[in-house]
């Protein structure tokens, strides 16, 4: 498997997905509250550790491949779209450090889009449905 296959399906592993998703809901509290050192440690380090623990999961990482998701996320997660996440992230963060719950709901709406609206994503499937509808009035 080639490292750029490696790092793409390593996103969907179910150690990798619980260290980013525990991250922010240990973080953002921390650093909402002011231990922003604490929270930022935990934010950044623990995706990291994970990353660290499955990228050498060949056998793992080929199952993921082979499986719905891996098939999703070949097609979905284009570079593109992983930079829509790390935006999304990124706006998480600073909502929480100025404490502004709106933001961190958008950052999480933005994460979700880098998930979703990727070529044949959701956006995409409801876009072909309304067309293929003949609901595309000029």
């Amino acid at each position: 498997m080639e490292p750029r296959e490696r790092v793409l399906y390593h996103q969907i592993h179910p150690l990798k997905l619980g260290a980013d998703i525990g991250a922010d809901l240990v973080s953002l509290p921390l650093i909402w509250g002011g231990r922003r050192r604490l929270g930022m440690l935990i934010h950044w380090t623990s995706p990291i550790i994970a990353s660290a623990m499955v990228l050498p999961r060949t056998a793992d990482l080929e199952r993921l491949r082979d499986s719905r998701a891996g098939r999703y996320v070949s097609h979905e997660m284009t570079p593109s779209m992983q930079v829509v996440r790390l935006i999304g992230d990124a706006i998480t963060v600073v909502g929480a450090w100025r404490r502004r719950a709106d933001w961190i709901a958008l950052g999480g709406l933005v994460v979700a889009a880098g998930w979703t609206l990727g070529p044949g994503g959701l956006l995409s499937r409801v876009r072909d449905r309304l067309l293929g509808a003949g609901l595309n009035t000029p």
